[in-house]
């Protein structure tokens, strides 16, 4: 076994060592990482929705900038909206996916107060006037009184260079950590809101979101520095306020969250929450989370619930629906360009990237990629490696495929259990890889130096002959060739009678499975007991012929004994139509037996193994003559000879077109020892009939054939001969007439 095995199991060991050495991060390769990535998005996909009623989106969407008008709104009506979800619905935290980084002048109090210290400035009252109306054209005042005192936060977005607005009070700063190193992303600037806004509300986050490599959103930093200062981004910003935390704080792993010993990194973002309760939110690399996206987004993404700014403002909202929750404003309207490209849409509203945020942070649920990540890869390479490694060798190609799919299966089971139930973020597309490629290399191999001609000879011959035969050939298959060669064959051919007449006669569905089942019966009669090859299909025509590939001293008498079968399947089909209500079927077989032309022929297009030459010609001539002498059957004279056993009946001598020779036909009528006697009297009789016709004595065969006829009325044969005899007699033949019967068609 080592001798045969030992070169597939080392190179499949090699194969997992090659696995293993990625998992430790020995060699690196940016399309596995991708691929790892693909399949990250994709379990994610598959995760679905998970409905949660906390978290309202209150959407900026087409329909309210419709009611409205375009966006940005004059902050009056902003105002309105803080009201409505403050005071009338009692949301517990609002936030605003939206920054105001510049005054609102939409009022014209600017223009009116110009007027008035200019072109009106001696026109009595009106600086009484226009201070009055002060305070309704005030819009950032309005503003701003709304969201004084309430649990409001404004967005604001980073910057490479600008600075503008005002930002709000960080969380901590560098000085807080006692001289800690702590990785965060910098930016230089902002873009915050003004001061009068700012001030009023009870705090701020970022909102900017940066895409990976490939434009998609996988990951948001929980905080980012500004300056000397930690900034939380709004998810962050929003889940503390509705969790009514003190502080936000980095976890460096030890008792104290802020003591002074050096420590490089945090793993965790902390928020302190009363009575010293904490709420730990593990991070990566740049204090970021993986974002958990939940179903495809939007407002019938199934997770979040959507309510339209306008039915907000208007008060058609049921209360219950905004009561207590967070309610983060923002929009989906494509116009504003808001969306962003995740791994479970290309056109995800980027106010529902804060959602799931806030959704992960109150659930105390976090997709994250433990430090022990790479140990359980590294496992689960090994035990899947080493498996298949041992297994697949000495497997012949189904149980490898079982057994390969098995494993492959419990590393995507493994995997998705380690994800939906402990919320493990593990690669696992190197593993993948190493199960497929340890299949493919072992196939490849089994069938390159173990199984290569004997599934080529199963490949090449399975539609032709039965199931047996290919066995059989497969264990020998250098003795079988599809190359042309000349041999001892029988041929035959199978045609429905008065076809036309049956199709015009059918529905297409109906004529479909008509045909479906007679050839369906024809074909399982030809590669049964007496494996024939099945040639081709003409329509309701069908070829087939014995002898080839499979060598057959007695291909005449498989031939014959298949005819007699199919006729009898035939009747019993033709019971089964005539109760349907379907047209009758009556075949007509010719076979004959010679020397042909067999192998794989045809075009560079097309090729097919099949039989040519003079013996197959009049084999598919004798079918055709079947009509005209009304039987089922009718065979060569090489056929009844190379098929002695059977008991024939003579038909004629013909001189088929194509042929200079005259051939006598007969048809088979079965075994002797399962013909009746009357059946074998009969032909006594027939045969000594033939025999005064060909001796010209009309009147002793007319006497004999009409005695024929009158006891068998339905054996068209005789009245055939019955017609022929009335002709001689009108018009004899010469003298040279030897009998035969010309046909001048095919």
């Amino acid at each position: 076994m080592l001798r045969r095995y030992g070169a597939r199991w080392a190179l499949g060991i090699l194969l997992t060592l090659a696995a293993v050495l990625y998992a430790n991060g020995t060699w690196h390769s940016d399309a596995i990482e991708r691929q790892d990535t693909i399949l990250a998005d994709l379990r994610m996909r598959l995760e679905g929705p998970a409905p949660d009623p906390r978290i309202v989106i209150v959407d900026i969407d087409p329909k309210s900038l419709a009611a409205v008008g375009r966006f940005p709104w004059s902050r009056d009506v902003l105002a309105k909206l803080v009201d409505q979800l403050a005071g009338h619905y009692h949301a517990r935290t609002i936030a605003f996916d939206v920054s105001f980084p510049e005054p609102d002048t939409s009022s014209g109090y600017a223009v009116l107060e110009r007027l008035a210290q200019r072109e009106l400035k001696d026109v009595p009252g009106v600086a009484t006037k226009l201070a009055a109306l002060e305070p309704a054209l005030d819009y950032d005042g309005r503003f701003a009184r709304a969201l004084a005192g309430r649990p409001v936060l404004l967005g604001y977005s980073v910057s490479a260079e600008l600075a503008k607005g005002v930002l709000p009070k960080p969380a901590f700063t560098v000085a807080d950590l006692g001289g800690r190193s702590l990785d965060a992303y910098r930016s230089a600037g902002y873009e915050a809101n003004i001061a009068r806004l700012q001030e009023a509300a009870l705090g701020a986050g970022i909102f900017s979101v940066d895409p990976d490599v490939d434009g998609v959103v996988r990951t948001v930093p929980l905080l980012q520095r500004i300056g000397d200062g930690y900034y939380p981004t709004l998810g962050l910003a929003t889940a503390a306020v509705y969790l009514g935390a003190t502080a936000i704080r980095p976890d460096f792993g030890t008792a104290e969250v802020l003591a002074q010993d050096e420590v490089a990194g945090a793993d965790r973002i902390v928020l302190v929450r009363p009575q010293g309760r904490k709420v730990a939110i593990p991070v990566g690399d740049g204090l970021t989370t993986v974002v958990q996206f939940r179903g495809p987004g939007g407002p019938q993404g199934g997770t979040f619930r959507y309510v339209s700014a306008v039915d907000v403002l208007q008060g058609r909202v049921p209360p219950a629906l905004l009561e207590d929750v967070v309610a983060l404003v923002g929009t989906t309207a494509p116009g504003l360009q808001d969306l962003r490209s995740t791994p479970v849409s290309s056109v995800y509203p980027g106010v529902e990237v804060h959602a799931n945020v806030i959704k992960s942070i109150l659930d105390r649920r976090f997709k994250s990629h433990p430090d022990f990540a790479t140990a359980v890869e590294f496992f689960q390479i090994v035990v899947a490696g080493t498996l298949l490694a041992l297994l697949l060798p000495a497997l012949s190609p189904l149980p490898a495929v079982l057994v390969s799919a098995a494993v492959f299966a419990g590393v995507v089971g493994a995997n998705w259990a380690l994800y939906r139930q402990l919320d493990w973020t593990v690669d696992m597309f190197v593993c993948l890889l190493l199960v497929a490629l340890l299949f493919v290399v072992n196939l490849a191999w089994g069938y390159l130096f173990e199984f290569r001609k004997g599934r080529a000879l199963v490949s090449r011959f399975g539609e032709y002959v039965a199931p047996e035969l290919v066995a059989q050939m497969a264990e020998n298959p250098e003795a079988y060739t599809m190359e042309g060669e000349s041999r001892e064959l029988s041929v035959m051919f199978v045609d429905v009678r008065g076809f036309t007449t049956i199709s015009e006669g059918l529905s297409p569905k109906a004529l479909r499975e008509y045909i479906n089942l007679y050839l369906t019966a024809m074909s399982e009669d030809i590669r049964g007991s007496h494996q024939g090859t099945l040639d081709k299909y003409i329509g309701d025509a069908v070829m087939a012929f014995w002898g080839a590939p499979v060598a057959f001293a007695d291909h005449a008498s498989r031939a014959v004994a298949t005819s007699l079968l199919m006729q009898a399947s035939a009747a019993r089909l033709n019971e089964d139509f005539q109760r349907r209500g379907w047209p009758p079927l009556a075949i007509g077989i010719g076979i004959n037996s010679g020397l042909m032309h067999v192998g794989d022929m045809g075009s560079a297009i097309r090729r097919a193994y099949t039989v040519m030459g003079d013996a197959v010609n009049l084999g598919s001539r004798l079918e055709g003559i079947t009509k005209v002498y009304g039987v089922g059957i009718a065979v060569g004279e090489a056929t009844r000879l190379a098929a002695p056993e059977f008991v024939y009946r003579e038909l004629d001598l013909v001189r088929v077109k194509g042929k200079n020779e005259p051939v006598a036909i007969f048809e088979p009528l079965g075994k002797p020892a399962d013909l009746d006697p009357a059946v074998l009297d009969e032909l006594a009789a027939w045969d000594a009939a033939l025999a005064r016709v060909r001796m010209r004595d009309w009147d002793g065969a007319q006497g004999a054939i009409a005695a024929l006829h009158a006891a068998h009325p339905q054996r068209a044969l005789y009245a055939l001969y019955l017609e022929r005899i009335a002709h001689w007699r009108a018009d004899p033949p010469g003298a040279g007439w030897d009998g035969v019967t010309t046909f001048e068609t095919k």
